[in-house]
């Protein structure tokens, strides 16, 4: 099985890759003592990338990365790159969710998460996969799982539900990330 170091610094995401990569890739948490990666690109591939490249060069595995971006159509694809950062560098999910729901009064609710899954080795070979999952905004927060947009995003392909009304598992079967990360593994288990 291939060890790979997990990138990401955020503990949710975290939490979601080693569910959706365990039995699949050996993944190692990131060092602690590793410096946030500064996400300045200006596309999800370009961010992952940064993250995968910085703990790739510091520990000498391959790692494993992603950036996700939500894509709303009445914002013209916003918040995309900078999600997290929606209502400001230091935003807390709570505030990109009431700021969402602010932008959005009276507007149409149609969205999309897109994740980019990166797969860096340390001769610099990738494998990139993408998962998307179309669907709205709710007209209030719902639900108290999960984490960021969680309370607000109900998939197209679900029942009504949002992501923090769903158990983490009914979320991966639909979710962006769960498809991105499948599609990785694929893509993967296709190498060997």
């Amino acid at each position: 099985m291939l060890r790979a170091v997990c990138a990401s610094a955020n503990p949710h995401k975290v939490a979601e890759m080693f569910d959706l990569m365990g039995g699949i890739i050996d993944l190692l948490p990131r060092p602690a003592e590793l410096p946030d990666v500064v996400e300045d690109a200006d596309t999800l591939v370009g961010n992952a990338r940064l993250k995968a490249i910085a703990v790739c060069d510091a520990t000498g595995l391959p790692a494993l990365a992603d950036d996700t971006g939500l894509e709303v159509d009445a914002l013209h694809g916003a918040p995309g790159v900078r999600t997290a950062r929606f209502a400001g560098e230091h935003a807390t999910d709570a505030d990109n969710r009431q700021k969402m729901l602010a932008e959005l009064d009276g507007k149409s609710r149609s969205c999309r998460f897109r994740t980019i899954a990166l797969l860096r080795f340390p001769d610099g070979r990738e494998i990139i996969a993408e998962g998307v999952c179309e669907g709205m905004i709710a007209e209030n927060e719902i639900g108290d799982r999960g984490f960021g947009y969680d309370p607000l995003f109900i998939a197209s392909e679900g029942d009504g539900r949002t992501f923090a009304q769903m158990s983490v598992d009914e979320k991966h079967v639909l979710s962006h990330r769960g498809k991105a990360f499948r599609a990785l593994s694929v893509m993967l288990a296709e190498l060997k």
